[in-house]
């Protein structure tokens, strides 16, 4: 049993904290140890407080919840940092979303890829790289566990820029398999196993073992009885690549300009939803609400762990146990065809010796060729984030795949960058 602080940089949010908190109360191997919820929303940061003291109760276990709007105070000592944060909120996002769209890009997430993901990569790396340099100073043995998004971008920009241990963890890998079986119509029990390779929100499923058969194959009999109907994007890029990519049609499509045309309905035909900000304060509204509950006693937290990875590699981190999962990590030979030191996304492991990413396998050419082409662009957006460099972010924006039009670029850019001055010093 492993007794450790464990801060959780934004652990005000309501999407985001009753799951982390909930995995860790019930991972018994990390029983006894600190939960730290840091925010600058006091409000928020006594509510999700309450619902993990609930938590504690509810599990019969032993942690210690504290809570501070202090970063410095938050990060003092700690194993382990789980971000969580989102520098300007809806607010925010809502220029992302909403200055590309007048300039015809329609952007179904935004928070990746597109000028918003790039207005949001600028907005959150100063942020993100300012706590990892106060890791350095108050706890520079720990690991920072990040799940704020551009993932890859934040990432690489830590990695960068500081000496700080670095994961960056996402599910949707998870989803994918879940949807896999679905169309495989597999009973509970049959094993899935998949080597993948890419970057985050755009992995590639390189191979895929469904009990010890090749799931691939077994795919592509699939599409060929029942179209590519439903996720529609993934199956359509499968059906050209031969590798299925393994995350969310809405993210998948970001990526690939073709599918985000007037001709498609702007997503529409392939079955792809513009996500408004309205929709998303109704989701926001709906975890508040939920919390509350979970606050109060009104609804009892469900103790079955989640498929975050978050508690599971702390665990084995801290109790030095090999655990395997999906992460964000530099590469070092998982990916040959990519830049070295670029993150990447592969299966890896933790353990005594610390994180390693395993090789994710040979790629399609056409894929390498994509996903080169935006690991550049990566670079370029952290170089633009961390020196304030309007030039080198405009050079990066007209790399992107969902900029098609050279005249409004620099002047997309530019009311971006106006919108959101505020959370922009560098610049």
């Amino acid at each position: 049993m492993a007794k450790v602080k464990i801060a959780i940089i934004g652990g005000g949010s309501f999407a985001w904290t009753p799951t982390i908190v909930r995995d860790i109360v019930i991972t018994a191997a990390l029983d006894g140890s600190t939960i730290c919820l840091e925010d600058i929303n006091p409000q928020a940061l006594k509510l999700t407080a309450r619902a993990a003291r609930r938590c504690i109760r509810q599990a019969k276990a032993h942690f210690k919840v504290v809570t501070t709007e202090s970063q410095e105070e938050a990060l003092r000592g700690a194993d382990y940092v789980i971000l969580t944060i989102s520098t300007g909120g809806l607010e925010a996002m809502r220029q992302d979303l909403e200055i590309p769209y007048k300039f015809g890009i329609y952007q179904p997430v935004g928070d990746t890829v597109g000028p918003g993901g790039l207005s949001r990569a600028l907005r959150n790396i100063p942020v993100v790289v300012g706590i990892a340099r106060d890791m350095e100073r108050l706890c520079p043995d720990a690991w920072l566990l990040n799940y704020t998004n551009p993932m890859t971008t934040l990432s690489r920009a830590v990695t960068k820029a500081t000496r700080v241990k670095t994961i960056g963890l996402c599910h949707e890998l998870y989803g994918t398999i879940r949807t896999i079986r679905r169309w495989l119509n597999l009973p509970r029990g049959v094993r899935i196993e998949a080597r993948v390779g890419g970057i985050n929100h755009l992995p590639w499923i390189l191979n895929l073992s469904v009990d010890g058969k090749d799931g691939l194959a077994m795919l592509h009999d699939y599409v060929k009885v029942h179209g590519t109907g439903a996720s529609a994007v993934k199956l359509e890029l499968f059906r050209v690549y031969g590798a299925l990519p393994a995350a969310g049609d809405r993210h998948v499509c970001e990526w690939f300009p073709y599918f985000l045309t007037r001709e498609s309905n702007w997503g529409a035909r392939f079955g792809v939803k513009l996500t408004t900000i309205e929709e998303r304060y109704g989701w926001f509204a709906s975890a508040q609400k939920q919390v509350k509950k979970l606050a109060a006693g009104d609804e009892p937290f469900d103790l079955t762990p989640s498929q975050e990875a978050a508690s599971r590699l702390i665990a084995g981190l801290a109790t030095g146990t090999y655990t395997v999962d999906v992460m964000n990590l530099p590469n070092q030979g998982q990916l040959p065809d990519l830049p070295r030191d670029a993150v990447v996304e592969t299966m890896g492991a933790v353990g005594p010796t610390g994180a390693q990413g395993f090789a994710g396998g040979a790629m399609p050419r056409g894929v390498v060729a994509h996903l080169q082409k935006l690991v550049t662009m990566q670079e370029m957006v952290v170089d633009a984030a961390l020196t304030g460099d309007p030039k080198l972010a405009l050079a990066a924006l007209l790399l992107d795949p969902l900029v098609t039009e050279y005249a409004s670029a620099e002047k997309m850019l530019d009311e971006l960058l106006r919108a959101t001055k505020q959370y922009l010093p560098q610049f």
